[in-house]
C-alpha cells in the first residue's frame, strides 16, 4: 500500500483539454454537462465530450459552427477544430472531414 508521499508524488491533477486538441472530432460522440468555478469563484457550466478517459471542453463558437455546418450538410459525421490564440483572444475555425 502507498503512503501518502508517494500517492503525492503520483498525482496528476485531472485537466479539461480542448476539443481542439484531437485530430478529429465525431459529431455522434456524446456531449456531458460540467460545472466549475472561475478565479473569483463564480460558478460556470461547460459541454465535454469524454474520449479514452479524458474530457475535452467545446466552445460554444465550436458549436454555433458545428450547427452552421450540419444545417447545410445534414450527412456531416467529422469535423477538424484548429484553435488560434489564448485566453480571450481564443479563436476556433472548424473545418468539415468528410
Amino acid at each position: 500500500m502507498a503512503n501518502i508521499r508517494e500517492s503525492a508524488q503520483a498525482f496528476i491533477p485531472k485537466q479539461t483539454k480542448n476539443i481542439a486538441d484531437l485530430d478529429s472530432v465525431n459529431l455522434d460522440w456524446p456531449v456531458e454537462d460540467r460545472t466549475g468555478t472561475d478565479k473569483d469563484n463564480n460558478e460556470f457550466a461547460y459541454k465535454v465530450v469524454v474520449k479514452d478517459g479524458e474530457d475535452y471542453r467545446i466552445p460554444a463558437s465550436v458549436l454555433n459552427a458545428i450547427k452552421t455546418i450540419i444545417e447545410n450538410k445534414a450527412s456531416q459525421k467529422t469535423v477538424r477544430v484548429i484553435k488560434k490564440g489564448t485566453g480571450m483572444n481564443t479563436e476556433y475555425t472548424v473545418i468539415q472531414m468528410d
